[in-house]
């Protein structure tokens, strides 16, 4: 089954050129099943981009979904046409009275400022608050789940004096779990991020779980018990430019910025970088629909039935 996304949303076209099955609006209403409720806050400025590889990720797998993009708040984008934004995704304000049976938070450019510094700091708490009542399974990429576990549970971020940028090696710590089922004893994933959270304050936690990590990176992957939150600090979802683009990106607003290790081919910038973790990142992606959202979502989708299969967990 594909995910079913608006007739017009660019990805639409982008996607159905590279075979990934993808469903229009039109054709879905013709589907007599009930699909998936996936709501995708984006945070990141270019969203097209970020869309085409989030949707990338969720096609691959046997469920149709229902996705829905969502925004923090209504300011103009510098990186995405106002029409887009107004075209294809809803204010949080505007859909926070429904319930989803899976919400995927992005990244943020935002690793130097504190987290009471950024704008829309006490409206991200709300959502994180709002998805404990009425999401069954919610994953955090990047700047999201370091601000959701400092948010939930006081676990403070620390700053590199240096970006980790580049493709890094990872080892499975848990491999009967079933959000890691199938992967590789050791497997590659993009990183791109100044912020860390130490090992130790991950296993501080009786309700978390790392899964995945890396000698170099750290932490990669850690799940709440219950499977209702989800934290990935790397980026599968990534194209093979992308880590490129940042780069060349960084340069040119003057910044000192080290080549990305384990990159480029030879280490020379003016050497494509070859994808190596796009068929880990599709089974990360169809791993958390599948277990963490189809096999334990309410068939009806509300407050009540969520928060029954979630009767709520200790804080620390």
């Amino acid at each position: 089954m594909p995910i079913k996304i608006p007739n017009e949303l660019p990805a639409l076209t982008i996607l159905d050129k590279e075979n990934i099955f993808v469903m229009s609006e039109r054709r879905a209403a013709d589907q007599e099943i009930r699909p998936m409720e996936v709501a995708i806050l984006n945070l990141m400025p270019n969203k097209i981009e970020t869309e085409v590889q989030i949707l990338r990720m969720l096609a691959n797998t046997p469920l149709q979904i229902n996705v829905e993009f969502v925004r923090i708040h209504a300011n103009e984008s510098k990186n995405t046409p106002q029409a887009h934004l107004d075209n294809f995704y809803r204010l949080f304000d505007d859909i926070k009275h429904k319930q989803y049976d899976g919400l995927l938070i992005t990244g943020a450019p935002l690793a130097l400022l504190d987290y009471q510094q950024v704008t829309f700091w006490d409206k991200i708490c709300e959502v994180f608050d709002w998805a404990e009542q009425n999401v069954t399974s919610t994953m955090f990429s990047c700047w999201a789940a370091h601000a959701a576990l400092y948010h939930h549970y006081g676990l403070k971020r620390h700053l590199r004096k240096q970006k980790l940028s580049g493709v890094y090696r990872h080892h499975c710590l848990k491999p009967d779990e079933q959000l890691t089922r199938g992967f590789d004893e050791t497997f590659s994933v993009p990183h791109s991020r100044y912020g860390f959270i130490d090992k130790s304050d991950y296993q501080s936690l009786e309700d978390i779980e790392i899964l995945a990590e890396s000698d170099v990176a750290g932490v990669y992957l850690a799940a709440s018990k219950n499977k209702q939150q989800v934290y990935l600090t790397g980026h599968p979802e990534y194209d093979a430019s992308t880590l490129s683009e940042e780069y060349f990106r960084d340069i040119a607003a003057g910044g000192k910025v080290s080549i990305p290790d384990n990159y480029f081919t030879d280490d020379d910038p003016e050497k494509e970088a070859a994808n190596m973790w796009r068929s880990h990142g599709s089974l990360l992606y169809t791993n958390w629909l599948n277990y963490y959202v189809y096999q334990i979502t309410p068939y009806q989708l509300d407050a009540n039935h969520i928060k029954a299969i979630h009767p709520g967990k200790s804080r620390v």
